[in-house]
């Protein structure tokens, strides 16, 4: 098991807890700084996931950035023989698009499994690498792919 060393502050649990259990937030996106995972920033309930991907998709200088995102996604699950009902689920992602630097590329992936092990009860983790994978499409199709049908 590879350590990249990197910890994540007290700050990104407790988000993470008020996005899970209070539902205070939409979504929060963390960021490698200075060795350690922090918290980039916060989503209000009420933004789309529009903002989000708006928030996601950052530079660095002139070259791409990577970022973490957990999101607590609602949608409309449509049962055989049973009336549709809304449900929310918590995706964890890892945005480490192909066009970043190789080196911030590797750290990220290297410390994803330090949110994966921290950020418990996530119903589906995320690795995107690319803007196709990031539609509202592509991000509903995997999470009903765990709905019952």
């Amino acid at each position: 098991m590879a350590m990249s060393g990197v910890k994540l502050t007290n700050e990104c649990s407790e988000i993470y807890q008020a996005i899970q259990k209070d539902k205070k937030y939409r979504y929060a996106l963390f960021q490698i700084a200075n060795g350690e995972i922090t918290l980039d920033k916060t989503g209000a309930r009420d933004n789309t996931y529009e903002t989000f991907l708006t928030d996601l998709v950052v530079k660095d200088g002139d070259q791409d950035d990577c970022r973490y995102a957990v999101y607590d996604y609602e949608y409309t699950a449509e049962c055989e023989g049973a009336e549709a009902t809304n449900k929310s689920k918590l995706f964890l992602m890892a945005w480490c698009p192909d066009t970043a630097k190789i080196k911030k590329k590797m750290i990220y992936s290297a410390s994803f499994d330090t949110l994966k092990k921290a950020f418990v009860g996530v119903h589906k983790v995320i690795q995107a690498n690319g803007e196709d994978e990031l539609e509202k499409s592509a991000i509903e199709a995997v999470l009903r792919s765990t709905d019952r049908r």
